[in-house]
């Protein structure tokens, strides 16, 4: 279904349209204009413009698009999964779609190239994208020479995007996977108004952050569990710490004197 979406421009009304229908992967072939519209809190011929905007001749064309996608619960080779598999089935497709997007490489070296620029690199993730940035965070900090950590939102946020920018920095990094906080996109706006060109990873080109973001790349999140899970956008980060690296000369250098400086303390058992 992310595929539907991926490359579109669409408005905040459409976002939200789209966001309602991954959300509700089982529901969604069989919801009504107007019930999609009730559920996104649109009006029904938003609905009817979004579909318009994918390319069909309306809402039911889309709808009966939606139907013949593969079935819940239905294994490639016919036999029924639990909703376990479906969860894990579904990280696969995601981590496929991230692949067949990374097939144009220019976007992500361009990120790349950004981030290694900027000294320092502030790298922004609040609430549920706090593990991302954090990860992220750990391992830039070994190959770039200042990376700062934005993972607490609240007054003292823009004060640290402040000291970071007049500190030098040139671009922020934010991850930003829903549910999206609200003061994200306050932190993006002032980040940008400072002079900081802001790369975001999100769920996908539909996301909120995409109207404050100058370079958005898009992994899509698994819905089917309690809570969402993030393969996609963590190998994304990886994938982006790559083209960072490929971006600092002394990376190389860098790894290989902590690697000496940790074999000296023993940090690791191997």
């Amino acid at each position: 279904m992310h595929q539907l979406f991926e490359g579109r421009r669409l408005t905040p009304t459409q976002r939200r349209i789209a966001h309602c229908l991954v959300r509700q992967p089982a529901a969604a072939p069989f919801l009504s204009s107007v019930e999609l519209a009730h559920l996104a809190g649109v009006s029904q011929p938003s609905v009817t413009r979004f579909a318009v905007t994918l390319g069909f001749d309306g809402y039911p064309a889309l709808r009966r698009h939606l139907r013949d996608l593969a079935p819940v619960g239905t294994a490639a080779d016919g036999r029924s999964t639990n909703q376990y598999q479906q969860a894990v089935q579904a990280e696969i497709d995601n981590l496929s779609h991230l692949a067949a997007l990374l097939a144009d490489p220019g976007p992500v070296e361009r990120a790349g190239r950004l981030l290694a620029a900027s000294r320092p690199l502030p790298v922004l993730g609040l609430r549920a994208s706090a593990a991302q940035a954090r990860g992220f965070a750990y391992f830039a900090a070994k190959v770039h020479p200042d990376v700062r950590l934005l993972d607490e939102g609240g007054s003292l946020l823009a004060d640290r995007i402040d000291a970071a920018r007049h500190a030098g920095a040139s671009a922020l990094l934010c991850f930003a996977l829903p549910r999206h906080p609200t003061e994200v996109l306050d932190a993006l706006d002032h980040a940008r108004g400072t002079g900081l060109t802001v790369v975001t990873v999100a769920d996908g080109t539909f996301a909120p952050v995409a109207a404050h973001s100058d370079l958005l790349l898009p992994a899509a999140v698994g819905t089917g569990l309690v809570f969402d899970t993030v393969s996609a956008p963590m190998l994304l980060g990886q994938v982006l710490l790559e083209a960072m690296c490929d971006g600092l000369p002394d990376a190389q250098a860098r790894l290989e004197e902590f690697d000496a400086r940790a074999a000296a303390r023993g940090l690791f058992v191997n």
